[in-house]
């Protein structure tokens, strides 16, 4: 059973101002696998996404996870999607 991982990595990405190519430099990746990920079209292994959420000094869970994530915004202003 293959489930897509949901991911906030090109948020992250820029909001920290980080390119494709310098995390995948830093974690060991090529750049388009990144640019995979994030367009939810490839799963990262599980050390992969340690190492990403490493780099980025965050929780796996707060970049990678099963159910979708809301929006951001509706989180910081604890807006309710119905």
């Amino acid at each position: 059973m293959s489930e897509q991982v949901h991911n906030r990595l090109s948020v992250v990405r820029a909001e920290r101002k980080v390119t494709r190519r310098v995390l995948a430099e830093a974690v060991g990746a090529h750049y388009q696998t990144i640019g995979h990920i994030e367009r939810g079209q490839y799963n990262p292994s599980l050390d992969l996404a340690l190492r990403i959420a490493a780099y980025f000094g965050l929780p796996v869970e707060a970049l990678f996870s099963l159910q979708p994530f809301t929006p951001l915004t509706d989180e910081v202003y604890g807006r309710k999607t119905s």
